[in-house]
């Protein structure tokens, strides 16, 4: 912001400059208007025209795109919203899962069997 502010009175000091050292005058004619002034004049005038032009054909693109930025940023919101939504929704689902899940005193049907495997399986056969 301050850079924008500081370009602008550094412009503002050399269009004063430019208008002070071209004030030779000049007749622009345009179909049948006509305009005498000082070069200066006739210059700044051309340059803000133009500046005006470039303006008004660059602000549908600069307003399309505030549009895009407007729409993605509240689908960001959905989105996120959506997500906390769906951790909550998690959450209650393990807390049900640990609550339905049997516990380990209740299901205590015997000693757990554990895998033998194949070799020490061939190997008792042998020595038996």
């Amino acid at each position: 912001m301050q850079l924008m502010l500081i370009s602008g009175i550094v412009f503002a000091i050399g269009a004063v400059v430019f208008a002070l050292q071209n004030n030779a005058l000049v007749t622009v004619t345009i179909a049948i208007w006509h305009y005498e002034g000082s070069l200066a004049i006739v210059l700044l005038v051309a340059l803000g025209l133009g500046a005006l032009i470039a303006a008004l054909l660059s602000s549908p693109a600069v307003i399309r795109r505030q549009w895009v930025t407007s729409r993605l940023r509240r689908q960001v919101a959905d989105l996120e919203r959506e997500v906390t939504g769906e951790k909550t929704r998690n959450n209650e689902l393990v807390a049900e899962m640990a609550r339905l899940a049997p516990s380990a005193e209740t299901d205590k049907t015997g000693p757990e069997k554990t895998y033998v495997g194949l070799r020490s399986l061939f190997a008792n056969e042998k020595g038996e």
